[in-house]
């Protein structure tokens, strides 16, 4: 433990809060692998609290002005944190559960929370506060998988005697419980009075990044919405978000994006997604492809923009996913399109962006009804023209023949097709109107077809 210690000091001597919270990780370093078992024999739960308060005193008490009530505040965290390791050691052992190792990283969460709140803890050390946070999230889906599972082997006939079960609540039970902590650490940060320079405002991304991604992992993302409503009602209390780390601002800007896309708001889900895809670095594939899952649907519905095989070619996941769906887009093919849909459908409705791209159909619809357009050709040239003009005036009946084939040959009666088309026309695909009583649809003579040059 001392070698903890050591560590702790001269984090204290740099201020360096990164460094500190290291001290804090519940994962040993593969550098050394027998970090945690070490601090765990290094001392017991009679003397753990004095061990703890000799070595920071003797150690760092020296460092910047580390006074008494600082010092007691520690002494309290790092007690907590022998006790997780003791849980976490002897969960690798086969002697203890998650749901253990859980419950001590959450007494472990709050009592890092009281020293803000009671002991001074500087803004420095907020690190500290994302690691506690990010493995608290971490060990409540853990411990939630764990319980769920148990509860599956051990059932029986005991839920047919409780009417009020939840299975859906009880599977991620702990998920919920920490959420509550997380909004603890949201409140430290966000109410925080002190000079920006000394502030734990510093911290507030990061752990709105954490709810964003609990809220989202218990299907619950609307609740993100009041995160950030409370967070603008500070704005002016706080740094830019350009003065944060930009991994910071990547899965923020990359949230809020996913936020907009839920409520189906594209225009805007695709400018914040564009500004997470501009701070990626290039090299960071996982978090690109992430935007990308994104960011293609998003563009499909905004500006009929599809995916390109060079595009995707460095994702291909998204290539298999995204790639046929394109294809059959581009070619109006209708019946291929449905087929490739469908068998991305697993995928597209764990990532929530099935119904977006249902409706991509319009799109490929669009296209198959502009190849009829096209291939009508121009009108003849009346006495003093001399610029040729496509053909406006477009039989229903071209369009059902071209509509039929588009579906692999299955037969789509005139009353559906005028559906169709009107639809379309309503969605601004087409502009025109359909002559019934004429059995004609008279298309614009100038932008029949919207965002397609035609």
């Amino acid at each position: 433990m001392n070698e903890l210690f050591k560590g702790f000091a001269r984090a204290y001597a740099e201020q360096n809060g990164y460094l500190l919270a290291a001290t804090l990780s519940p994962i040993s370093p593969p550098e050394n692998p027998q970090r945690l078992r070490l601090i765990l024999k290094s001392s017991n739960s009679s003397s753990i609290k004095g061990d703890i308060k000799h070595l920071i005193k003797s150690n760092a008490s020296h460092q910047r002005g580390l006074d008494h009530e600082e010092i007691k505040g520690w002494v309290e965290v790092y007690a907590a944190y022998w006790n997780a390791v003791g849980d976490i050691v002897a969960g690798e052992d086969g002697k203890s559960t998650w749901t253990k190792v859980y419950e001590s990283w959450k007494e472990l969460t709050s009592i890092l929370i009281r020293g803000y709140n009671n002991f001074g803890f500087e803004a420095w050390t907020i690190p500290c506060l994302y690691m506690i946070g990010k493995y608290l999230r971490l060990f409540a889906i853990r411990s939630d998988t764990e319980r769920s599972r148990n509860i599956g082997d051990n059932s029986g006939g005991a839920s047919l005697m409780q009417d009020d079960f939840d299975p859906e609540t009880e599977k991620q039970g702990q998920l919920r419980d920490c959420e509550q902590h997380l909004k603890r650490i949201f409140t430290l940060c966000l109410n925080d009075r002190a000079p920006l320079e000394e502030s734990r405002k510093w911290g507030i991304y990061f752990i709105i990044n954490l709810l964003f991604k609990t809220y989202f992992k218990l299907n619950s993302a609307s609740l993100s919405r009041t995160i950030l409503k409370t967070l603008s009602a500070y704005r002016g209390d706080m740094p830019p978000l350009s003065a944060f780390p930009k991994s910071q601002r990547v899965t923020f800007k990359f949230y809020e994006g996913v936020l907009f896309f839920l409520e189906e708001n594209y225009v805007e889900a695709e400018k914040h997604l564009v500004e997470a895809w501009e701070l990626c670095h290039k090299d960071a594939t996982q978090n690109l492809e992430r935007i990308l899952t994104y960011l293609i649907p998003c563009r499909l519905l905004t500006t009929h923009v599809l995916p390109t095989k060079a595009l995707l070619e460095p994702f291909p996941r998204l290539q298999r996913l995204f790639f046929p769906l394109a294809q059959c887009i581009r070619k109006g093919d209708l019946r291929a399109f449905d087929v490739a849909l469908q068998e991305g459908e697993d995928e597209f409705v764990k990532r929530r962006i099935y119904l977006t791209l249902e409706r991509g159909r319009d799109i490929a619809l669009r296209n198959l009804l502009r190849k009829v357009f096209i291939a009508g050709g121009f009108d003849e040239l009346k006495e003093g023209e001399t610029t040729p003009v496509r053909r406006t005036r477009v039989p229903v009946a071209e369009f059902r023949a071209a509509i039929c084939m588009g579906s692999g040959g299955e037969l789509v009666d005139t009353d559906e097709v005028e559906c169709l088309i009107a639809n379309m026309i309503y969605k601004d695909l087409m502009k025109g109107y359909i002559a019934r009583e004429r059995g004609i649809v008279v298309l614009s003579k100038k932008g029949a077809f919207p965002g397609t040059g035609v």
